[in-house]
């Protein structure tokens, strides 16, 4: 997996630096997301998508939901946990451990630090941070 410190200077950018690490996902993978509201974090999920040859225009954030499920080349589970309140038992609830344990899916997590102390081991941290203008600071570990 790709991991190092990138800098976007658009949407767009961060578009397609995703697409491209998404292209390269053959095996299953965990992103955990992470960044303040309007970071790009839903920008760099849809990147992933299509990356998937998922249509990026179906994945929105889903903050309603807390699971939206997208089927392309692997299964692209993509949860965001802005309103839990990093209770473990609100994680279980999601079903997490069976997406986690699925052949040949990818999960794709925003707002992973409401996971609590739910650990998910090998999963790459992707911390966006807003860098100025429309630039963004990518740090993937």
């Amino acid at each position: 997996m790709t991991t190092g410190s990138f800098t976007t200077h658009s949407a767009e950018d961060t578009f397609e630096l995703a697409y491209k690490i998404g292209e390269d996902i053959t095996a299953s993978t965990v992103f955990l997301l992470e960044g303040d509201l309007g970071a790009g974090k839903t920008v760099f999920a849809k990147g992933i998508a299509a990356g998937l040859d998922i249509d990026p225009a179906e994945v929105n954030s889903p903050t309603f939901t807390l699971v939206n499920v997208h089927e392309g080349r692997m299964r692209l589970y993509h949860l965001d946990l802005y309103r839990l309140e990093g209770e473990l038992e609100e994680v279980y609830a999601l079903g997490l451990d069976e997406m986690l344990s699925e052949d040949n899916a990818v999960v794709l997590i925003e707002w992973a630090e409401r996971l609590g102390t739910f650990q998910i081991p090998n999963a790459t941290r992707v911390q966006i941070v807003d860098a100025g203008e429309d630039d963004r600071r990518i740090v993937m570990t």
